[in-house]
């Protein structure tokens, strides 16, 4: 958890330097800076904004670089600088890294925000990247397979660009690549499929509490990007042709998609459903109640805890001797993409993370109505969560003193940032 977060040169503020507890509460204006704070938490954990890809965007005018540094509880330092040319430095207790990784498994951060309201209609990758981010912090092999496919995936993209017409030599290289990513496919699908597997009762008992009226009528399907029962690199030899004419891989790990369904019965027989996209179906706000949902309950099932309180309604009862909780150890099969038995190996550690996850709670009351808020903030309050929240007025006040009775008010104004006294 953050103990002490400093910032520098993140759009307006020039410089904060805040003391933080386990719940925190921005208050100030439209362009005030409270959303700042919540970017600079997400640059450190993720590297990256989640506002603009480009550092000049959000790196202060005039100025050469931003600095995000904090201090955790157990105190472990993180600190990232990013430069206008997005050159990237990562330091983790006073040593240089150089990936991004060992700094978010530190800082495990969830964001919800009004730009994350559309998730259901936008393309695949806002999904996916749900999927994955559990995949990276709950499976540890998963992550290494990743970087692998995708540097594997720029290679075959830059040669199906440069020419329509591959020479032998180079139908050679491509069908290396194309086994290379066959064996990569097999084993993020294995670790998506099983992540997957132990969201969905988590995200089944968040839509009936915060959307009682459907319960039993939304359901969640992982689609892997390609025939999973096959290979990946006998497809993409398939495939080629087309993949040629296009000039990118059109099938794969990387076109993963998680779909939110609704089921109905038909009007002929009872005992048959009809299945289509739930944003088809539900209105705006429920929309707005379902994203909240596919992240919530993500929260309960990284922390593995079934301790949740009856209110929360995200209570799931797992069998102790179950692995799917486990991380797992897996060695990359000798077989063209095929996940055999003994490339897996049981892990029977409880604690996922052994990390506490940071919630970003950016104008949620804009969102949400106040008993979705309430079920959100009663959910994180039963959960070893650091939550940081922005909101335009204080009348978010009273519901935080329920469940955050030591809560830390913050007002930001032109970026500057004070703690009542």
């Amino acid at each position: 958890m953050i103990d002490r977060l400093q910032v520098t040169h993140l759009r307006n503020i020039t410089r904060a330097d805040l003391k933080v507890a386990d719940c925190n509460v921005f208050i100030g204006a439209n362009g005030s800076g409270k959303t700042s704070l919540l970017e600079a938490v997400f640059l450190l954990s993720r590297g990256k904004s989640f506002r603009h890809h480009q550092p000049k965007r959000y790196i202060q005018h005039h100025q050469a670089a931003v600095t995000v540094h904090a201090a955790l509880t157990d105190a472990t330092t993180l600190a990232i600088q990013k430069q206008l040319d997005a050159t990237t430095m990562l330091r983790l207790n006073q040593n240089t890294v150089y990936t991004q990784s060992p700094l978010t498994q530190q800082l495990p951060t969830l964001l919800i925000d009004p730009s994350s309201m559309d998730m259901l209609e936008q393309g695949s990758a806002s999904r996916r990247q749900l999927l994955d981010w559990l995949a990276f912090h709950m499976k540890p092999g998963f992550h290494p397979q990743w970087l692998a496919y995708q540097r594997l995936l720029k290679q075959r993209n830059k040669l199906l660009k440069q020419s329509r017409q591959l020479s032998n030599n180079q139908r050679q290289e491509l069908s290396a690549w194309d086994k290379g990513l066959a064996n990569h496919a097999a084993l993020i699908h294995y670790y998506r499929q099983q992540v997957f597997n132990d969201w969905q009762p988590y995200f089944e008992r968040c839509v009936a509490a915060l959307l009682p009226r459907y319960a039993g009528k939304i359901s969640l399907s992982y689609m892997a990007g390609y025939d999973a029962d096959t290979p990946l690199d006998e497809q993409l030899a398939e495939r080629l042709t087309q993949d040629l004419q296009q000039g990118f891989t059109r099938i794969g790990s990387h076109r993963a998609d998680i779909q939110v369904h609704w089921r109905s019965q038909t009007a002929t027989k009872e005992t048959s459903t009809l299945k289509e996209q739930a944003a088809n179906v539900l209105s705006r706000g429920e929309k707005k109640l379902l994203i909240t949902a596919l992240k919530l309950s993500q929260l309960p099932l990284l922390l593995a805890d079934n301790g949740l309180s009856a209110a929360s309604g995200l209570v799931v009862e797992k069998d102790p001797l179950a692995s799917t909780t486990g991380s797992f150890a897996m060695e990359q099969s000798e077989v063209g993409g095929t996940v055999a038995a003994k490339d897996i190996e049981a892990d029977s550690t409880a604690d996922i993370t052994g990390f506490t996850p940071i919630v970003l709670l950016d104008d949620v009351t804009a969102e949400l109505d106040e008993a979705a808020i309430q079920i959100l903030l009663s959910t994180l309050a039963a959960l070893k969560c650091q939550v940081f929240i922005t909101s335009l007025t204080e009348d978010i006040l009273p519901l935080l003193q329920q469940y955050w009775p030591g809560f830390k008010l913050f007002h930001v104004k032109q970026g500057v940032i004070s703690a009542p006294i």
